[in-house]
């Protein structure tokens, strides 16, 4: 299994994964266009494309879902009440395929577990994709950690997990007070160290790779984020363990899971 996230934060959000068998993306937060250049830069074809998977409505995740769906004729998998949610931003799609939060999918050689999670949308899903033994969490837009997401997480080989922001450059920020107590809210987004108390709770010594995600770019830095996974993963005595940051503007090289 490869991957690739195209895009993370607040401007967009799309992860791409591939099997021997499969291509597909987890949301589409960004214009068609600019999905297809993404795409082209890591030598992936668009028309080529098998599903296309939705894990909540707000519009940094599903702004070129309609588009890029139509246009490639893709089958987009989306529960019920986040596509009634969507239908404004969505428009027509001729092959919506619905799904259950909780629910496992096949595509093709890839299974998807679903799972619910804490964030300020409708009925939003964490995501598990495995292959052949290999398996990948997914856990961005995230307010707080739960027992039912550390144990979806617990057996994965590779994460991309949620480091939005430190909490002090939050606090101390331009963003305004609401604005403020959203991010940090239970349905918010996880801080730094939070992010940090997950991954000591799900990781293990077949943990080969987590990619930092959804990275505040007004409330956080780089540098601040990986000193938080870093300082986790050696209290777990990983310090072998691949830390990759993915950006909003510009995709990461094609990963392969070890």
């Amino acid at each position: 299994m490869r991957f690739s996230v195209l895009a993370s934060g607040s401007g967009g959000n799309i992860c791409y994964i591939e099997t021997a068998k499969s291509k597909i993306l987890i949301d589409a937060g960004l214009s068609c266009r600019e999905l297809i250049r993404r795409l082209e830069s890591i030598k992936v074809r668009s028309d080529h494309l098998d599903a296309l998977v939705i894990t909540h409505e707000h519009s940094d995740h599903i702004k070129g879902a309609g588009p890029i769906a139509r246009r490639f004729d893709i089958p987009v998998y989306i529960n019920g009440p986040t596509l009634k949610r969507s239908l404004r931003t969505l428009g027509n799609i001729s092959r919506p395929v619905s799904v259950h939060t909780g629910q496992s999918l096949t595509i093709n050689d890839i299974l998807i577990e679903t799972f619910t999670k804490c964030h300020d949308a409708v009925d939003p899903m964490g995501l598990i994709i495995s292959s052949n033994g290999v398996r990948l969490g997914l856990v961005t837009d995230l307010g707080r950690s739960t027992r039912l997401v550390e144990n979806r997480l617990k057996e994965c080989h590779a994460l991309i997990i949620e480091f939005n922001h430190d909490q002090v450059m939050l606090e101390q920020g331009p963003y305004p007070l609401a604005l403020k107590r959203r991010i940090k809210g239970p349905e918010g987004h996880l801080s730094n160290k939070q992010a940090g108390e997950l991954l000591k709770a799900v990781s293990h010594e077949n943990l080969s790779q987590v990619t930092l995600a959804h990275l505040s770019e007004q409330n956080n830095l780089q540098e601040k984020a990986l000193q938080a996974a870093k300082e986790a993963l050696a209290e777990c005595g990983l310090d072998n363990t691949e830390i990759l940051i993915s950006s909003q503007g510009q995709p990461m090289s094609l990963v392969e899971i070890k």
